[in-house]
Order: C-alpha cells, then structure tokens, then sequence
C-alpha cells in the first residue's frame, strides 16, 4: 500500500556560493572582533551604555558567523546531498562545488548513520565510557555504480532439482531523494530484492534439457543464461524502483547442481554421452557393412548365401562396435 512519503518529489537545490559566503563570513568575524575590542575601549573612557551594546552586537554577530560556517557544505563529483530543515525536506544539491546553505539544513544519509551507529557499539563494547566515533563515510549519497555480489544461494529449479546459483548485479543510486526517504537502508533493501528476484526467477527454468528431442526450444538456466539475467534485471528493477535505484547489469556467475544431486546429474549426463556416442558407431557401423557386402557382390569377389553373410554381418558389427580391441580367430579352410 502506497503512503505519503512515497510521493516525495526531488527538489534541486540552487544554493549561492560557498566562496562568497566564506569570505563575507571571515570579514564579519573580523569585524566582530573589532566592535568588540573597541566596545572594551569605549568602557574605558567611561561610555558604558554605548560599549554594552557594541559588547552585545559583537557577540551575537560572532555567533550568527559561527552559525553560518556551518551552512558551508561541499558536494564531490557523483555525489548528492540530500538536506531536510526541521523535520522537513529541503531539496538535493546534485551539481558538484562549495556551497553555502542553510546552516539549520541537516544532510541525511542512511550508509552514514548505519556506518556511525555500528561505530558507537563497537567503541561501547571495548569501553563503558560514552567516546566520539569517528567515521570515514561521507554524509553524502553516493550517485556512483556499485557491485553488488549475491552470494550462491540453494533454489530449486523449474523441475524441482536444488541447484546452487549467484548473481552479480551492477547498480547506482538515480534519485537520491527516494533512496534516503522511502526505504530505511537502501544497500541492504536491494541485497534483499536481489536474493529475492534470483530465488523467484530461477525456479521458472529447469537447470538443463531433459529430453533433447521434444524440448529444443526450452529456454534452460544452463543453455539460456543471458535470456535469464535480462529477465533478473527487468524483475530486479520493478522492485526497487521505489528506492530510486538503477540496476545497470546482471549476471549469473554460479550456477550448478547441489552437492546432494550432482553426482547423479553428472552420471545422467555421463549416459547420454554414452548413448550419443554408441548411436554413431552402430550408424557408421551398419553403413560400413553395408558398403562391404554390396562391394563383394558387385565385384563377384565372393558370392555369399543369406545364412553366411547374417555370419559376416554379426562378425563386422561385432568388430566395429565393440569398445575394445577384437581378438580375430583365421579360418584356414573352406567357409563351407
């Protein structure tokens, strides 16, 4: 069921610029400075009332400037950030440069949060005492590709066979606005629609062909892996949609029979090898004899009644289709 804060539209975020702001900043900070001491000064000649109030511009001058220094935000190249002013959503700033915004605007990053929160417990658990956690991670959307590599997961396959399969998915961020409010953790949401896309798509396609003459034309996870992973990347995208996320690629890169299944797969391919092959002897064999007899006929070299060439038949079938070498035994009189 669809809420209200799915409907959040992206809102860019024109800001002036950072440079100009910073400079103004430091000149008003100079200048506060300044009123201050001579706010000090005045006192000293006796005008209290006017150095009061000089002494009480400065410091809250001084403190709107250090409240301004921290609308000073920069944004690095395929980079967003996202910014929310009192519980409300604010607008994005897509264009990469130093800006100057708000300075009541906070950034919002779901990888940043996790990446604090997880950094907080593992400082806690070496230490009761409460310790300010850094960490590395940006309080910035990242708009970059990123792998996602979906370990091998057991599923079972059209026909019902464990087979074990991974996936590895290439994907961005495209709205950074959706991924921030509309999903709670978007890297772990789309490893979770992963797992689930590849589970459901794969159990629509047997592993591999079973009989070969009446299912050419099956599409099979063995014989027809890029037809399936187009089919995961079409599935995979109306999922995560919602999250503002583009799914570039995918690829199948494991794929076989379970371990409890793979020893009798593997002799079922193993005889129809077999099959395949002794269907071509017996072919090329029968051809063969053929060939021979109609050749010591035509050429009168010997003339053979029915009983003895059923004998020479069964004797050249047995050479040639016997998976050893033969051990022939010369006949030195008559064949009558």
């Amino acid at each position: 069921m669809k809420t209200e804060n799915r409907n959040i539209e992206e809102k860019l975020l024109h800001p002036m610029n950072g440079g100009v702001m910073l400079i103004v900043d430091l000149i008003l900070l100079v200048a506060c400075g300044f009123l201050f001491a001579f706010g000090i000064r005045q006192s000293m000649y006796g005008h209290i009332a006017a150095a009061v109030i000089m002494i009480i511009v400065s410091c809250v001058g001084f403190i709107a400037v250090c409240i301004c220094f921290g609308g000073l935000k920069t944004v690095r190249p395929n980079e967003a950030l996202v910014l929310t002013l009192f519980g409300a959503y604010h607008g994005t700033i897509r264009k990469p440069g130093f800006y100057f915004v708000n300075p009541f605007s906070a950034s919002n990053s779901p990888l940043y949060d996790k990446a604090q929160s997880a950094a907080i417990k593992a400082a806690k658990a070496k230490s009761n005492d409460l310790e300010i956690v850094t960490t590395p991670t940006r309080k910035r959307v990242s708009l970059k590709s990123n792998t996602l590599k979906n370990e091998k997961q057991k599923v079972n396959d059209g026909m019902g066979n464990p087979i074990v399969i991974g996936t590895n998915v290439i994907w961005r961020v495209e709205d950074p606005t959706k991924a921030v409010f509309n999903v709670e953790d978007y890297m772990e949401f789309i490893s979770i629609q992963t797992d689930s896309t590849v589970r459901n798509v794969a159990r629509l396609y047997p592993y591999d062909v079973i009989d070969e003459e009446n299912d050419e034309s099956e599409k099979t996870l063995r014989g027809s892996v890029q037809e399936i992973a187009d089919r995961m990347e079409t599935a995979l995208q109306e999922r995560v949609d919602v999250a503002g996320i583009v799914i570039e690629d995918v690829k199948i890169t494991n794929l076989a029979y379970s371990e409890e299944i793979a020893a009798a797969m593997l002799q079922r391919q193993q005889a129809t090898a077999i099959i395949a092959a002794r269907q071509k002897i017996v072919d090329g064999a029968v051809g063969m004899v053929k060939m021979a007899i109609d050749k010591l006929g035509d050429e009168e070299i010997v003339l053979l009644d029915e009983e003895r060439k059923a004998a020479m038949v069964s004797n050249l079938l047995v050479v040639l289709c016997s998976g050893k070498d033969t051990q022939p035994i010369v006949n030195s009189g008559s064949i009558y």
